[in-house]
């Protein structure tokens, strides 16, 4: 693995998360794939496809403009683990749980409307912070595993 190789997929894997945590992700989705049952689990599966194929599709460019070369095996185990890491997160309660046993739970809660008012509706909050931090350090392992 090069450093260039290392830094080009990262660089895709970031960029596709950041298209299709933002752009491409429906407000159903984004509404639904934290809530209990099948109807939430399916709005996670589906967000969590549309958000693979975006960093394939990143990944894709990168290597048709640059001499990457990817490993189909690789790019299989990278990408099997960026999604796994994606969905667990984004079902919201495992991540607020891994806030609460590393003793960040509080932090989790900061910003966040109280129960039964939307009296801060913004991205700032504790909850999205430590999403999107998971979610970036999981790309970096997946980067990792794929540039290899």
């Amino acid at each position: 693995m090069s450093t260039a190789d290392l830094a080009a997929v990262f660089v895709a894997l970031y960029a596709g998360h950041q298209v299709a945590d933002h752009w491409l992700q429906t407000q159903h989705q984004a509404d639904n794939k934290g809530k209990p049952g099948w109807s939430g689990r399916w709005a996670c599966v589906k967000h969590v496809s549309t958000y693979g194929l975006t960093q394939l599709a990143a990944l894709a460019l990168v290597a048709l403009v640059t001499d990457l070369h990817l490993s189909p095996t690789t790019l299989a185990a990278g990408m099997a683990i960026n999604l796994a890491s994606h969905y667990i997160a984004d079902r919201r309660t495992p991540l607020r749980w891994l806030a609460e046993l590393a003793g960040v739970g509080r932090f989790y809660t900061l910003g966040a409307p109280r129960p039964g008012h939307d009296d801060n509706p913004s991205l700032g909050t504790g909850a999205y912070a430590l999403d999107q931090s998971w979610h970036i350090g999981w790309l970096f392992v997946a980067a990792l595993i794929i540039a290899a």
